[in-house]
C-alpha cells in the first residue's frame, strides 16, 4: 500500500495497492440499499406479528396469536372434514360390507396403507410381502383361512399356532423321510405320514386344516424358508412350533390388535386392506 494516492481526482480512501488496486467511497447501488432497508423492517414487522421475543418466564406469543400447534390442528381438521363422510359410514359396517362397496373400499385401501405400516409391515413386509420367518400376506396361502371373516378374526384375536415337537417319536432317519417327501410336495404318498399321525393335524390330503392353523404340506410355500429349506422343515418336525418345552422349538406369534391397541374401524380397515393386498378369498 502507498500513501500516496495516485488517483487524486478519484473518490477512493487514498489506500492503494499493487499501484492500482484502491478502495473507493462510492455510495452502494440503489437497489441494494432498498433491500437492505427492506430486510430490517420485516424482521420487525415479523417479530411483532409472530411468537418471538423470550421473556422472563414465558415469550412474546405475537399479535397474530399463531402456533404451530395450531396450524398442525386446522390442518388435521380439514383432513378429518374429507374423511367423515367415509368413516361415518364405515363404523356402521362390517368388514365384508367395506369390501362389497368400491367407494369405501379403495378409501380404505389408501387409508389404511398408514395403519399397516404402523403395526403390520415390520414383520410381513411394507407390501405384504412378508420377511424371513414371517408369513406372506400377498398370496392365497393362508394358515388360518383368507376370508374377509378369517382375516379380520386374525387381527383382532391374534393367532399362536402349536406344533408339538416330535424328536421322541420320530428318529433322525424318518424325520429326513419325512422333510423329503414334504420338500417334493408328496407328502401323503409317504407311509410315515399316517403311521406317525400327521395326518391329524394335516389332513388326508396334507393340505392343513385352517381352523387348526395347520400348513399346507403340499404347497412348497413354507412358513419357516431357509435357505436350507430341507434342514428347516426336519427342525420343524423333531422341535415343533410354539412347543413350551423344546428350546429349539420355532417361535410363531401373531400378537392380538384387539382391545386397546386398534378400534375396531381400524381392523376392518386393515382386514380389508390385507384382503385386497391379493391373497384375500
Amino acid at each position: 500500500m502507498s500513501d500516496e494516492n495516485k488517483f487524486p481526482g478519484e473518490n477512493n480512501t487514498g489506500h492503494i495497492w499493487d499501484d492500482n488496486l484502491r478502495e473507493l467511497l462510492n455510495d452502494p447501488p440503489t437497489w441494494w440499499r432498498i433491500g437492505f432497508h427492506a430486510s430490517w423492517i420485516l424482521v420487525v414487522v415479523y417479530t411483532l406479528l409472530y411468537p418471538s421475543w423470550p421473556l422472563i418466564n414465558t415469550h412474546f406469543k405475537g399479535l397474530m396469536g399463531w402456533t404451530s400447534i395450531n396450524e398442525y390442528k386446522t390442518d388435521l381438521q380439514s383432513i378429518e372434514d374429507v374423511r367423515a363422510p367415509y368413516e361415518n359410514k364405515l363404523k356402521n359396517m362390517t368388514a365384508a360390507e367395506i369390501l362389497a362397496d368400491d367407494s369405501l373400499s379403495n378409501y380404505v385401501v389408501r387409508s389404511a396403507k398408514v395403519l399397516f405400516g404402523d403395526n403390520c409391515s415390520a414383520c410381513h413386509g411394507s407390501g405384504g410381502q412378508g420377511i424371513p420367518n414371517f408369513p406372506v400376506l400377498a398370496d392365497d396361502d393362508w394358515l388360518y383361512g383368507g376370508t374377509i371373516a378369517d382375516i379380520e378374526m386374525s387381527i383382532t384375536a391374534g393367532r399362536q399356532g402349536m406344533m408339538p415337537a416330535n424328536a421322541a417319536m420320530v428318529n433322525n432317519e424318518e424325520a429326513d423321510k419325512l422333510a423329503n417327501a414334504i420338500l417334493a410336495g408328496n407328502i401323503t404318498t409317504e407311509p410315515l405320514y399316517m403311521e406317525k399321525g400327521c395326518v391329524g393335524c394335516h389332513g388326508p390330503d396334507g393340505k392343513g386344516i385352517a381352523p387348526l392353523g395347520s400348513a399346507n404340506l403340499t404347497d412348497s410355500i413354507y412358513r419357516f424358508a431357509s435357505a436350507n429349506q430341507l434342514a428347516s422343515i426336519k427342525q420343524t418336525i423333531l422341535h415343533g412350533v410354539n412347543d413350551p418345552v423344546d428350546t429349539e422349538t420355532h417361535n410363531a406369534v401373531m400378537p392380538s390388535f384387539g382391545g386397546t391397541k386398534l378400534n375396531e374401524t381400524d381392523i376392518k380397515k386393515l382386514a380389508v386392506y390385507v384382503h385386497k393386498l391379493g391373497g384375500g378369498k
